[in-house]
C-alpha cells in the first residue's frame, strides 16, 4: 500500500521528502553555469546551515522529515540493488567509452553506500579516476573537468517525480543536466517500503517532457499543471488521459500556459496555494496567463476549454465565493520583480493559512502577514541563488 495521499497543497504536511546540498555545489564552475542550470555559485557551508534550518522548522511543526539520499541508502543495503542502481546510474551518466564507464561501475561498487550515493549526486572528477583501457575519446585532449557530471539541481526535490492523490507523476526532465535525478526518485518508488506501490501516472522516459514545478494540488478533484518552458502541453494531455480516467478522484485539470522563459521556468515559480480561496502570484505576468479546463465528457474523451481568466476559472472549479491573489512585491514592479527573482511566490503551505517563506522578501512577506497569513521565515542568501524557493525543495508526500 502506497504511502503518498496528496489531496490538496495546503493540508496540514505530514510527510515530506527533501534533498541537503552536498559536494555537487562544490563542483558548479563558472565555465559551465549555463549548462548546470545555475546562475550563481552558493556557497555550501551556508547553504547546508540554511537548509538544517529549513528542515529544523519543519520538524519542530510537527513534519516528518526524509532525505531521499537516505532512502536509496536503506534500499542499496540490499547489494543486488546497489548493483542495479550502479549499472542503470552509469548507463545514463554520458560516459563515452566501455573502459570508463567500467571504471566508474568498479568504483562506485568499493564506496560505502551512503558515500556511493553522495558521489552519484557530487560527480567524479577526472583525476579520481585514471586506470583504465584508452579509447581515442580518452587521449583527445578535452579541458572538461568531470568523468561523470555533478547534479547541483538536486536540492530542487520538487521537480524529479510530483505526488498527486494516492500515485505519482514520474517526470522526464527537459533538461539534460537534470535528466539523472528521477532515476533516483524511480528506484525509491520501486523498492523502498515507504513508497513502494504508489500507482504512476506518468513514466521518466516518456517522450514529452514534464517536471514537478509546474504540478499543483488545488483540492481533491482539480489539479494545475504549467504548460511552461519544461512542461510539454502534450506531456499535461497525457498525464489527464491517465489520471481522469482512472479511479484517482481527480475530475478536472487546469493547464496553465506559463511564459516560456527561464524567468518563469516553472509554474510554481510564479503561483502557489497559501489558503483556501488564497494564492501567492506574480503581478507581472498575471495578465499573460492563459487557462484551460481539461474534462472527462460522456463519450469517455478528453474536452478542452479555454477559460476567461485564471481568478474566474478558481472561483469557479474550485467552488470559492472568492478568490484572494496575494501579489509578490505589491504593486511596485521594482519589488515584484526582484522579489520574484528570489522565489518570493514560491511558498510551502505546512498548514491551511500557514506558509514558509524565504526571509529577503520583505514585502511580499508583510502583504502575506496583512492578509492573516501566517509566515515562517527561512535563511536563505545562498540556497536563492538557485532559483528556487521553499515550494521547490519540497516533494510532500502525505497531507491531511
Amino acid at each position: 500500500m502506497s504511502g503518498v495521499n496528496i489531496r490538496s497543497d495546503i493540508g496540514r504536511l505530514k510527510k515530506v521528502l527533501v534533498h541537503k546540498p552536498g559536494g555537487e555545489l562544490l563542483n558548479l564552475v563558472p565555465d559551465y553555469l549555463e549548462y548546470q542550470l545555475f546562475d550563481d555559485i552558493p556557497w555550501l557551508k551556508v547553504a547546508v546551515e540554511e537548509h538544517n534550518a529549513f528542515v529544523k522548522l519543519m520538524r519542530d511543526l510537527g513534519v516528518e522529515v526524509y532525505y531521499i539520499t537516505d532512502l536509496l541508502a536503506e534500499v542499496c543495503a540490499d547489494s543486488d540493488a546497489k548493483a542495479e542502481l550502479i549499472e542503470r546510474f552509469v548507463a545514463e551518466a554520458n560516459i563515452y567509452s566501455d573502459g570508463r564507464m567500467e571504471a566508474v561501475k568498479e568504483f562506485l561498487d568499493e564506496l560505502p553506500v551512503s558515500k556511493m550515493v553522495d558521489v552519484m549526486i557530487s560527480g567524479i572528477h577526472k583525476s579520481e579516476i585514471t586506470s583504465w583501457h584508452k579509447h581515442l575519446c580518452d587521449v583527445v585532449v578535452n579541458g572538461y573537468p568531470f568523468l561523470v557530471d555533478p547534479m547541483p539541481n538536486m536540492y530542487f526535490t520538487r521537480d524529479p517525480f510530483s505526488c498527486v492523490g494516492n500515485g505519482v507523476i514520474m517526470s522526464s526532465m527537459y533538461m539534460q543536466a537534470r535528466r539523472r535525478e528521477t532515476l533516483f526518485g524511480d528506484f525509491v518508488f520501486e523498492r523502498h517500503p515507504l513508497l513502494a506501490g504508489t500507482t504512476r501516472y506518468y513514466d521518466r522516459n516518456a517522450r514529452y517532457s514534464v517536471e514537478g514545478g509546474d504540478v499543483m494540488v488545488l483540492d481533491d478533484q482539480t489539479l494545475a499543471i504549467g504548460a511552461s518552458q519544461r512542461t510539454n502541453v502534450n506531456a499535461i494531455e497525457d498525464i489527464a488521459k491517465n489520471i481522469l480516467k482512472s479511479d484517482s478522484g481527480f475530475k478536472r485539470i487546469l493547464a496553465i500556459d506559463v511564459p516560456k522563459m527561464r524567468t518563469y521556468m516553472h509554474l510554481d515559480t510564479v503561483f502557489s496555494m497559501v489558503d483556501k480561496g488564497t494564492f501567492a502570484i506574480h503581478p507581472n505576468i498575471e495578465s499573460q496567463l492563459k487557462v484551460y479546463l481539461i474534462e472527462v465528457n460522456d463519450n469517455n474523451r478528453l474536452s478542452f476549454t479555454e477559460e476567461s481568466n485564471l481568478v474566474d476559472a478558481l472561483r469557479k472549479h474550485l467552488q470559492l465565493d472568492k478568490v484572494n491573489m496575494i501579489r509578490c512585491g505589491g504593486m511596485n514592479y521594482v519589488n515584484s520583480a526582484r522579489e520574484q527573482w528570489n522565489d518570493g511566490a514560491n511558498t510551502l503551505a505546512v498548514a491551511p493559512g500557514e506558509i514558509i517563506v524565504y526571509a529577503r522578501n520583505q514585502y511580499t512577506n508583510r502583504l502575506f502577514e496583512d492578509n492573516g497569513i501566517k509566515i515562517h521565515e527561512i535563511p536563505c542568501s545562498e540556497l536563492s541563488r538557485g532559483r528556487g524557493g521553499p515550494h521547490c525543495m519540497t516533494m510532500p508526500i502525505e497531507r491531511e
